[in-house]
């Protein structure tokens, strides 16, 4: 469970594990949607640095819809190589993961 605060440590498009700390946590309440953000870092050659920063909204939507707003910002060669790939891995990973919610929510 992510929390205000917490660290912890995930793999995606390929990267080795990023370090990743969460920056800003709001649970959803009435009327005020849910808030994450988490920063990743990946040290190294300049060919391997990496920072990231993710952040997600979350708000409940009248007949029982939920919306997903998210964010992310990339600075680091690696991001930058991945950005140019046809298809796009980056589009098509960030798609996965709504999947994912959607999946985990039904449960």
């Amino acid at each position: 469970m992510l929390t205000d605060g917490i660290h912890f440590g995930f793999g995606t498009f390929g990267f080795p594990p990023l370090d990743a700390h969460v920056v800003e946590f709001q649970a959803p309440a009435e009327d005020t949607p849910g808030r994450l953000s988490w920063t990743a870092k990946q040290d190294g050659t300049p060919e391997e640095r990496l920072d990231v920063l993710h952040a997600w909204l979350v708000e409940d939507l009248p007949g029982g819809r939920v919306r997903v707003l998210t964010q992310e910002t990339q600075i680091g060669r690696p991001a930058a190589a991945l950005a140019t790939e046809r298809p796009n891995p980056m589009l098509n990973g960030h798609q996965a993961w709504l999947d994912g919610l959607i999946g985990a929510a039904a449960e």
